[in-house]
């Protein structure tokens, strides 16, 4: 048994240490967010222009998998069908959300994979969104 005064001082080297860390982690943001390059609404407004629309981009994180598609306000899909995809394809929707910026739409969806012994084949699903949407 520590004797009440050697469980403070305990206490107070270990507050110390961990202000110390508090204090290194930091700087070492501020080191990181002056030396990291900055991309400025416009450079990304710029970006967007130069993209060929649609795009259908997936993430493979092993057990869940993210799929980002990106079309103009003109391009008419049912969403619904791209849920399907991912459903026939044996993953499970978690959420899915969608923004509009100018005239492109983006649309996130988050799905995990419903047998994580069987898998998702991700290139297969990636075609089939491809025809989809294109």
């Amino acid at each position: 048994m520590l004797s009440q005064q050697d469980q403070l001082e305990l206490a107070a080297c270990y507050i110390k240490q961990l202000r110390e860390r508090v204090e290194g982690l930091q700087r070492a943001k501020e080191e990181q967010a002056t030396t990291a390059p900055r991309t400025s609404s416009s450079a990304m407004t710029s970006l967007m222009i130069g993209l060929s629309l649609p795009v259908v981009e997936l993430r493979d994180f092993g057990s869940s998998i993210e799929v980002v598609l990106i079309s103009g306000l003109n391009k008419n899909f049912m969403f619904y069908e791209v849920i399907n995809v991912l459903g026939e394809e044996g993953a499970e929707v978690v959420s899915a959300s969608y923004s509009t910026v100018g005239d492109k739409v983006f649309h996130t969806i988050h799905a995990q994979v419903r047998f994580s012994r069987v898998g998702v084949e991700t290139s297969r699903v990636w075609t089939r969104l491809q025809e989809l949407i294109c």
